[in-house]
């Protein structure tokens, strides 16, 4: 890792082919829910503790699977890299937008014309990922 790369943990989190994105304050591009680790924190402790905090509700026990780790230019930070690992899990309870979340979109996996709206590292790494599975 270098000074220019942004470590962050995200979920995968997909219903009836779609797959859950969100768009922070201030954005305009959808990612995944997620956000960096906090001093000592693993990376399923990182997704806990976002998805509480970013969707208000938690992970269904024991659902959480790592899918990989990708790199991709970071969204909104100009000239740097976002080093992602990807967790692809479920949700207990009904997402709601909080935090610095400015709004939630199911985006379907096979709907191409919404990738001018998603995030690289969402557009080119994720959504070919999940298609395959």
């Amino acid at each position: 890792m270098t000074a220019r790369d942004i470590r962050v943990v995200c979920a995968a989190i997909v219903r009836d082919g779609a797959l859950l994105c969100v768009r922070k304050e201030g954005t305009d591009l959808f990612m995944l829910p997620g956000g960096k680790p906090e001093a000592g924190e693993d990376g399923l402790a990182t997704l806990h503790r976002e998805v509480t905090e970013e969707l208000g509700c938690g992970l269904h026990p024991g659902s959480a699977r790592l899918l990989g780790q990708y790199a991709a230019p970071a969204a909104h930070e100009a000239g740097c890299t976002v080093r992602a690992d990807i967790w692809r899990a479920d949700l207990s309870g009904a997402p709601r937008a909080q935090a610095e979340i400015a709004e939630l979109r199911w985006v379907d996996l096979h709907d191409r014309t919404v990738e001018p709206v998603l995030a690289p590292l969402l557009r080119t790494q994720v959504m070919p990922l999940l298609r395959q599975s």
